[in-house]
């Protein structure tokens, strides 16, 4: 297998100011400071509240606040936040607390007259900080990338928001901040910005980075008027392969890369160079902030501030088969976990090796009553399910596309690079068989028999699957060097995919929506502006970019090894 010149920290050119390290950063904050300063720390939840406040006090403050300190107890905390916890041990509800709910109102009366009547230097640190000082202190923002946070979770070494949580399972830590304190923090941010000051980049532990304002809108401004990537972050699994070490040259001592999360703006992030510094913030700042110009109007007018569509590799090269699952029904989610819409999905094969296979649909005639009850049987130790003997278990070649609308049965085989194309919620996976191995924490991974079973469409047999979910492709044209097909998605699903084949330069129109794209043939191509709206931008194979609604307009042409040669896109964007 050759390797190819995937680029793991893609990053935009920004002009502006960065300082690097504690000691120039705290030195432009004594510069700024004055006797009756007020400053602000605040932080998203999974930032090193430790580490940022041993350095903050050099500054010597009169006062200085934890807001951890005016927060409800943690007995409080836990039972306000238990109907979004519930005791599942994987799944919650989305919560609509707000970071005001944490405060103990008096103690956040007293902190604010104590402020008012201080003459010296205040400090307020931590979650919420901003809403303890005066409108016009200043705020400095420690920001945070949730793939960053689920790293940090694994060594217990932060606190969920108002509670420890540091020795909880990592199920549950994960279940904390998806249905509450993410999205707490994501709303209460969102406020925020046009009061901040300065960004803090603490990703890197004892190598902070700080940015002004105007460097931090410079770098959003950039980003949003051109096609972008988001920073990949790769992950180990149970069923993990082989071919992302050489694709995507990664670190050949571990065990195996079954995860390439390449489109997940909730989790992924943005890197801006500035002047030869790396400075990272969450991609959610540019959903947040630019959600028309990116999603669409059509698209923000449906979805909001979501970005509805995630891109991710599965690598089950010289691995082993995806855990047997389904995916709720929109009815069954928003029911149960307060979602707008489902996990709706499909697997695009970037690649494809001897005896690769999906298992999809159930098969025609199968006795449904005979595998409840096996299945039920598998989940209690009792025998081995055998899944060809119900589902449907497909040969796969290169470039095959199949469809998963919420409620079907499916699962990756061996052997299989797959590009799932997905809407975003991305937690919502109902495992009902894992083959008797064990996670990567040497246990049994949680089962979700008795859910899934409430949510498999029993009539997706192998004849509807055949007939609509697999290769479902239509011939929408050809020129001069190119043909263009639609592949999907399914009736059910809101994304439509399209396929380019092409040698010469083919032109894309965004029609109002975020497009998303995979280069999944050819080592290089080129995306340009007609109207040279932005600088060309270059992607390289098994590489996912990002197209703003706004720019409109956009053509694609092989590059560099693969100019002359033909190249083969898969686009999706929403459908109205």
């Amino acid at each position: 297998m050759r390797k190819y010149n995937y680029e793991k920290f893609p990053a935009k050119d920004v002009d502006g100011y960065v300082e690097k390290g504690w000691d120039n950063i705290i030195k432009k904050l004594r510069n700024i400071t004055t006797n009756n300063s007020i400053l602000a720390i605040d932080m998203y939840v999974g930032v090193n509240e430790d580490e940022v406040k041993s350095e903050i006090k050099k500054l010597n403050p009169s006062i200085l606040i934890n807001t951890r300190d005016l927060f409800k107890s943690e007995s409080d905390l836990t039972k306000m936040t238990f109907r979004f916890m519930t005791d599942d041990p994987l799944f919650g509800y989305m919560t609509n607390l707000t970071m005001a709910d944490y405060f103990d109102y008096s103690k956040l009366e007293e902190a604010k007259r104590n402020i008012q009547n201080c003459e010296g230097i205040v400090i307020v640190i931590g979650n919420g900080a901003s809403m303890v000082v005066p409108q016009n202190a200043c705020i400095i923002y420690a920001d945070m990338t949730r793939w960053e946070i689920q790293l940090r979770f694994h060594k217990n070494k932060i606190k969920a928001l108002g509670v420890d949580d540091r020795g909880e399972a990592f199920s549950i830590k994960y279940k904390r901040g998806y249905f509450n304190d993410w999205p707490i923090c994501d709303a209460y941010k969102e406020t925020l910005f046009h009061r901040i000051s300065f960004w803090l980049d603490t990703h890197i532990p004892d190598e902070p980075k700080m940015i002004d304002k105007a460097t931090f809108f410079n770098g959003i401004e950039t980003t949003i008027k051109q096609p972008f990537r988001v920073v990949p972050f790769f992950a180990p699994a149970p069923w993990g392969g082989q071919w992302m070490k050489d694709v995507c040259d990664l670190n050949r001592d571990e065990v195996n890369y079954g995860w390439c999360f390449d489109c997940v703006p909730e989790e992924n992030s943005l890197l801006f160079n500035i002047n030869g510094t790396l400075f990272e913030i969450p991609s959610i700042n540019l959903v947040l902030l630019k959600s028309r110009e990116l999603l669409g109007e059509p698209v923000e007018s449906r979805f909001g501030k979501e970005f509805p569509i995630r891109f991710d590799m599965l690598d089950t090269v010289q691995g082993g088969c995806l855990s047997f699952q389904v995916h709720p029904t929109t009815q069954f989610i928003r029911k149960n976990f307060g979602m707008q819409y489902t996990q709706d999905e499909s697997y695009y094969m970037i690649d494809a090796y001897e005896n690769a296979s999906v298992f999809l649909g159930l098969k025609n005639s199968i006795n449904k009553e005979e595998m409840i009850s096996d299945l039920r049987k598998s989940g209690k130790g009792e025998i081995r399910f055998d899944a060809e003997k119900y589902v449907n278990r497909l040969p796969v070649k290169k470039h095959d596309h199949f469809l998963i609308p919420g409620g079907t049965v499916h699962c990756s085989g061996s052997q299989c690079l797959v590009l799932e194309i997905s809407s975003t919620p991305n937690l919502f996976t109902f495992k009902m068989w894992d083959w008797e191995r064990l996670g990567l924490d040497g246990k049994p991974r949680p089962l979700n028999i008795e859910r899934g079973l409430q949510v498999i469409q029993w009539e997706r047999d192998t004849d509807y699957t055949m007939k609509n979910l697999v290769n479902v492709c239509t011939f929408l044209g050809e020129g001069d060097g190119w043909i263009e097909e639609k592949t999907g998605l399914h009736p059910n699903e809101f994304i439509e995919t399209r396929r380019h084949k092409f040698t010469k330069k083919v032109t894309h129109h965004t029609n109002n929506s975020v497009n998303v794209l995979n280069l999944v043939e050819g080592e290089e191509i080129i995306v340009e502006s007609p109207n040279n709206y932005f600088e060309p931008f270059i992607v390289h194979y098994a590489e996912t970019f990002i197209i703003p609604a706004s720019l409109d307009n956009y053509t694609i042409t092989p590059y560099g090894k693969s100019k002359d040669k033909e190249c083969i896109t898969i686009k999706a964007y929403v459908r109205f």
